[in-house]
């Protein structure tokens, strides 16, 4: 069986503030093949973009990682010196970010800014990398692509910048693309051109793909794997089918009875009662106790461990043990009689 290409192995980063130390990634781990899409879910401070910039090593002060390893085609990049990830984002991980338009620079040229990636992450010439941020602008179907290069960020749309974002992220071909929210500031119409055209050149180029979103429904034909992050914690795993057709924790429900649906007629949408657990304070159960409605006794003092549902699928949420003690007891009855 062939080593996955990314590992992550019980992943902690926090952030030493004055109230005390937030845990906003806790004990996470997870794989990711070669050519996979895999699909990072949660609510804004679960976890998900710090788990990214963990990946990338470009947590701001006071954030650092505190414990656990992430292997790159069984390195750990946790040891990499600055010089090594110099190389190693770039050419072997790159990364979009949510907003285009913060992360561009407003006084360089779009041309300008893409042949610096270039230059910096491949062995290029100055002619050779111009050719490639033309031919990048025209892969991403960026429309009059030589006078987009001339251009800044302020001149063009939101979905061109964001097309530009993604050009910039696959010039140097990297094996993994991590994909934070990139569709959050755009229309719908713009998302699903976004989302369609990362699925084709996912597919043209073979790399695999890291999609963070809160939206469930924006990536429901996308992901190979779907993992549900809250609190800093992977309260459920497995495949796209699993999670949509099949979902083992409350939290994952409630997102999931939060997504409209166009077979839903005039069904108001529900959402998630209560706030976001205080992550400086975490309870000793189950993170979501305090807005789960059928959160138990247990759920208040001891933390759930994660349970195989099958092969494609985990969660952890003691309503599942609840689950196999009934139907054992079912069928203990069911024999009795």
């Amino acid at each position: 069986m062939n080593e996955p290409l990314l590992q992550v192995k019980n992943l902690c980063t926090s952030f030493n503030v004055d109230s005390g130390e937030v845990r906003a990634v806790n004990g996470i781990s997870f794989n990711l093949d070669k050519g996979k899409v895999l699909g990072i879910v949660g609510e804004s401070g679960s976890g998900k973009s710090v788990t990214a910039y963990s990946i990338m090593r470009i947590l701001v002060e006071p954030g650092r990682i505190t414990g656990g390893q992430i292997l790159f085609n069984g390195e750990d990049i946790v040891q990499y010196s600055k010089k090594q990830m110099r190389e190693f984002r770039g050419k072997r991980v790159s990364i979009i970010f949510q907003d285009p338009m913060t992360s561009l620079n407003p006084v360089y040229t779009i041309g300008n800014q893409l042949r610096e990636a270039i230059l910096l992450h491949t062995d290029r010439n100055h002619e050779q990398a111009n050719a490639r941020a033309l031919e990048m602008l025209q892969l991403v179907g960026v429309n009059e692509p030589e006078k987009r290069l001339k251009q800044y960020p302020h001149e063009l749309s939101g979905g061109m910048r964001q097309r530009v974002m993604i050009a910039m992220a696959l010039a140097c071909e990297p094996d993994i693309l991590i994909a934070d929210e990139p569709t959050t500031a755009l229309d719908v119409t713009i998302q699903a051109q976004i989302l369609e055209l990362m699925q084709s050149l996912q597919k043209k180029m073979g790399m695999a793909i890291i999609m963070i979103t809160h939206d469930l429904g924006v990536i429901a034909d996308m992901c190979d794997e779907i993992i549900v992050m809250y609190a800093g914690r992977i309260c459920e795993r497995g495949t796209a089918d699993e999670i949509f057709y099949n979902p083992r924790h409350e939290y994952t429900k409630g997102l999931l009875r939060s997504i409209p649906r166009l077979d839903a007629g005039h069904t108001r949408l529900i959402p998630i009662a209560g706030s976001p657990v205080d992550l400086t304070n975490m309870p000793k159960g189950c993170a979501f106790a305090s807005r789960c409605d059928n959160c138990m006794k247990i759920c208040l003092s001891e933390l759930p461990e994660e349970l195989d549902i099958n092969d494609f699928h985990k969660a952890s949420c003691w309503m599942n043990v609840k689950q196999v003690y009934d139907e054992a007891a079912a069928e203990k009855e069911a024999d009795s009689k």
